[in-house]
């Protein structure tokens, strides 16, 4: 029985990365392979990340190239490049070769500039220059999401030509998403696009330009990814060429592409606004980067709550005398913060798609005062009649429904102005929103209940 039979046997429940790192101590290189080629796409990152990076870079340095590209695509992108950039310059650049162009420029972009450089050095000439310019885009621009590996053909070629070039080349070819051929002149400039059906039923001596759909729709290598999932959403199309400032053809952006990317943007913004800043955070990652990414979140907050708490202190005496207050003190401060957070959620989303501007802060304020008047007084008749439902003292229910509505006045002003404001200082909406709300709907809700409350304490204590 061979050392992999008895290893199988000895260990039938083993959770795989168990067995894998297993094969990994014992330098098992082909029952390695085999496992990790028979193991669900769905189970790779679970497996990978349950190994230690030592082990994780024997796995890939132990696949065939092609093999640990694939492997690394089912990777989270931080996983994936913390794990590339562990591994030589050698086995680095011949695992992002087999990588598509954009995925290659996204890892490579993200490295430090030394370890990046290494890499692009020891890779194929064409596919180093590709990466270089692509990491220059943003990540959230058509630019950054193209592929470059697209069939290019010039308009006065004939069929006869692309299919002796397609014939020629099959094994280049071959791993392209290949749905389209696009036509170019002289100098580059997409002229037109050419569906394959057409060019097989063509004669042979006809040109492609007498085929090609002309004046296809094709998008700007700075377009927005808003303005991309809003031109696939409108069009289903599987991907669009992408030209620069001349009108020449850079590249392909992919529908699958744009929809991951504004996935990962949803991803990150509801981790930014759940206090995980910096990227994305996986326990996988070392304990002190955890930890600190996390601390610059909730050391923030823990002086902004201390400034909210620090109202309720000016007016002990008042809460001491009424101590039913304190009941709904809770109540204020989390309804207001709902109702900020939902005008904060509506203008970020329309500064995404671009239906407001940052510097239309009176527009904005005006529109959400006027809904904060309807709901506050809803809201506010609704708690106070529950607190004179209880105690049966009509002057806490004025205390506590005035409070709640007012409040939540407030809440709706600054949650919708609070994005434009940062937007405009440049500072990051998804991350510093949050806390700014709660921090003043928390000082203003305790401040107006409290205050009231002391105007009108003769009337409740007795």
């Amino acid at each position: 029985m061979s050392s992999r039979e008895t290893d199988v046997h000895a260990s039938e429940d083993a959770a795989p990365w168990q067995e894998l790192a297993s094969l990994v101590e014992n330098g098992e290189t082909s029952g390695l392979q085999q496992f990790v080629g028979e193991l669900p796409a769905s189970e790779l990152a679970l497996t990978m990340s349950r190994l230690t990076a030592e082990q994780q870079s024997a796995v890939v340095t132990a696949l065939e190239p092609i093999d640990a590209a694939s492997l690394v695509e089912q990777l989270p992108h931080a996983q994936a490049l913390e794990l590339i950039e562990r591994l030589e310059p050698e086995t680095a650049a011949a695992i992002l070769e087999e990588l598509p162009s954009n995925e290659q420029a996204d890892l490579i972009g993200e490295m430090d500039d030394v370890d990046a450089e290494a890499i692009l050095r020891r890779m194929d000439p064409s596919d180093a220059e590709s990466a270089r310019a692509l990491s220059h885009y943003e990540d959230d621009v058509a630019g950054g999401m193209m592929v470059t590996e697209f069939l290019r053909y010039s308009d006065q070629w004939t069929v006869t030509q692309v299919v002796d070039d397609l014939r020629q080349r099959a094994d280049e070819y071959r791993d392209y998403d290949v749905q389209y051929a696009y036509a170019c002149d002289a100098e580059g400039r997409l002229t037109g696009v050419l569906r394959l059906r057409d060019l097989l039923l063509a004669r042979p001596a006809q040109r492609i330009a007498d085929l090609m759909i002309r004046q296809p729709v094709s998008v700007r290598d700075s377009t927005t990814l808003d303005e991309l999932a809003d031109l696939f959403e409108r069009h289903h199309y599987l991907g669009v060429p992408v030209v620069d400032s001349e009108g020449r053809l850079v590249g392909v952006v992919r529908e699958a592409a744009v929809a991951e990317a504004w996935s990962e943007r949803q991803d990150n913004d509801y981790l930014k606004s759940q206090g995980i800043v910096g990227g994305e955070e996986l326990r996988s990652m070392p304990l002190l980067r955890r930890s600190s990414r996390r601390l610059a979140w909730l050391s923030v907050n823990i002086v902004l709550n201390i400034i909210a708490a620090s109202v309720i202190a000016v007016f002990q005496d008042t809460l001491s005398s009424v101590i039913a207050l304190a009941v709904f003190l809770p109540i204020i401060s989390d309804m207001s913060g709902c109702s900020g957070n939902q005008a904060v959620a509506v203008s970020m989303r329309e500064l995404s798609l671009g239906l407001i501007r940052p510097h239309e802060v009176w527009r904005v304020w005006c529109q959400e005062v006027v809904l904060g008047i309807v709901n506050g007084l809803a809201l506010g008749l609704l708690v106070a009649a529950v607190a004179f439902a209880w105690k049966g003292n009509l002057y806490l229910g004025l205390v506590v429904g005035l409070a709640l509505c007012l409040n939540t006045i407030v809440a709706v002003s600054i949650g919708g102005l609070i994005p434009l404001v940062l937007k405009q200082l440049k500072v990051d909406p998804a991350v510093a929103s949050g806390p700014l709300l709660t921090t003043i709907t928390d000082m203003c809700g305790f401040f107006l209940i409290l205050g009231i409350a002391t105007l009108l304490l003769s009337r409740l204590a007795g």
